[in-house]
């Protein structure tokens, strides 16, 4: 991207730099530091991008508020059932053992945030990124409460009036009871969602749920009603380190100073090249649009989450005046500085970062895929029983005592058959068939007997078998010691 030297930081050459915007003639520094917030107004923008956006939006609210009531075997489709140590995720149930799973999902998501950051910026912070979406939702319920720019502008500058007073009353009820919803949708996905209704609407929550339900929605208040791009500006780290992730060749939205400079107004008719101007008329509607309240002309700044807005706004501008679109578009700065077309930024977007990255990705991807499949729904632990070692019982044969934690890890009640092997004679001197629950966990002590001339002495590897007795296949083949006493020697 084309900048002028003293808008670049000092750093690699080459790399992807953010502006630095000195302070006013006179200005105190220190002063810049504590500086009141200003209020910001966007504007409403209607486009390409912004139908993109609003497309997540419904997308992520549907998925988030209606998964949580979707029933599956009798039960809700998505819970994550902390008291009872269970997590259901439609067919499947795990519990803290199954750790793993959740340890490839963070690094594939990890992983996918690195490789869309390499290729296109910051995609998730515009689009679907839960402040950008409930920030979204809530300007516009303010717009449809309060006007768009203009009229929320001169509302706030007005006195207080009975209308002022009334307008902000609807928005903030409307908002506070969108934020407690939420609030309960959240809470909806570790206690049953209907169990969870019954108890709000006859005030027997528990403490906990009351906590979260509140604590949650109150952020959700706070981040998307109040604080905004402060979150995206001071609270987010990623708008922090996201200059180590861009190279010359990510995707950013970038204002094209060649074609755009020197920017100012103009009539419809007038001929811009006759009055020494470039194609910006310097309207401002870029910046009014940016949920941040930056001027994209001044190039790529930390700010920026991506969301296109501004590139919305120009667009619409351009249509006006009959100039073509793009004077703000998606591009890369080697694109900016080569005049790239295209057909050059999409050849550059195949480099060898990405290309790690996706290598990275895909194996994870491929790994967790491949450990889902391979996964064995059913657990046993042996547990030697400590308080006797090893006791000669009837007919001289010699016995251990072990305990099972059996653990049924699918929705339907299953039989286990229980068998031994390893040494000659062993059996199983109990019950050898267990029922258990669906998604249960259960312990069964187990005699395990051997004839005394079978038994070696001493400590042998045996092995107990637990296997469904409905000829699914599920099996599972745990490794024991059985002890007997040692045979002396003549």
């Amino acid at each position: 991207m084309n900048r002028p030297a003293e808008d670049r930081q000092a750093g690699a050459p080459g790399a992807p730099v953010l502006p630095l915007r000195p302070a006013p003639a006179g200005a105190d520094p220190d002063q810049a530091l504590f500086e009141v917030r200003k209020k910001i107004y966007p504007r409403a923008v209607h486009g390409w991008f912004a139908g993109w956006r609003w497309a997540l939006v419904w997308l992520t609210q549907v998925v988030f508020y209606g998964l949580a009531w979707l029933p599956w075997n009798d039960r809700q489709a998505v819970l994550f059932d902390l008291a009872a140590r269970k997590f259901y995720i439609f067919g499947f149930v795990f519990w803290p053992q199954d750790f793993i799973y959740l340890t490839l999902l963070l690094v594939t998501c990890a992983i996918s945030l690195f490789l869309f950051t390499a290729v296109a910026g910051r995609l998730w912070c515009g689009y679907a990124c839960p402040q950008t979406v409930y920030t979204e939702i809530f300007l516009w319920i303010e717009r449809k409460i309060e006007g768009d720019r203009g009229a929320r502008t001169k509302l706030d500058a007005g006195p207080l009036t009975g209308r002022k007073a009334g307008l902000k009353a609807a928005k903030h009820a409307s908002w506070v009871a969108l934020a407690f919803w939420t609030g309960f949708t959240f809470v909806g996905y570790f206690t049953p969602i209907r169990e969870l209704g019954h108890e709000v609407l006859t005030f027997t929550t528990g403490p906990w749920e009351t906590f979260w339900i509140c604590f949650y929605g109150f952020a959700t208040y706070g981040n998307a009603g109040w604080m905004r791009e402060q979150v995206c500006k001071y609270m987010c780290p990623y708008a922090r380190f996201q200059g180590a992730m861009f190279d010359r060749d990510t995707l950013i939205i970038a204002y094209d100073r060649e074609r755009g400079e020197p920017r100012g107004a103009r009539g419809k008719k007038a001929d811009p090249k006759s009055l020494g101007l470039g194609a910006c008329v310097d309207c401002e509607i870029c910046v009014q649009v940016c949920p941040t309240g930056i001027d994209i002309r001044n190039g790529l700044q930390y700010e920026c989450i991506g969301c296109a807005a501004c590139i919305d706004g120009c667009d619409q501008v351009m249509d006006k005046m009959g100039y073509p679109r793009g004077l703000i578009r998606y591009s890369t700065e080697h694109a900016m500085q080569d005049h790239l077309g295209a057909k050059g930024i999409l050849k550059h977007i195949v480099r060898p970062r990405t290309l790690v990255y996706l290598a990275i990705l895909g194996t994870v991807v491929t790994a967790a895929i491949v450990a889902l499949s391979m996964r064995v729904p059913l657990k046993v632990d042996v547990i030697r029983d400590r308080g006797a070692l090893v006791r000669e019982v009837e007919d001289g044969q010699l016995e251990n005592v072990y305990r099972l934690q059996v653990m049924n890890a699918t929705e339907s009640p299953r039989k286990y058959r229980i068998t031994v092997d390893g040494l000659p004679g062993l059996r199983v001197a109990t019950d050898p068939v267990i029922d258990m629950p669906a998604a249960a966990t259960r312990a069964f002590p187990i005699r395990i007997r051997i004839p005394a001339e079978s038994a070696g002495g001493g400590s042998q590897k045996i092995w107990i078998s637990v296997t469904a007795d409905d000829g699914s296949g599920i099996h599972v083949r745990e490794a024991a010691a059985f002890l007997s006493p040692k045979k002396e020697q003549n």
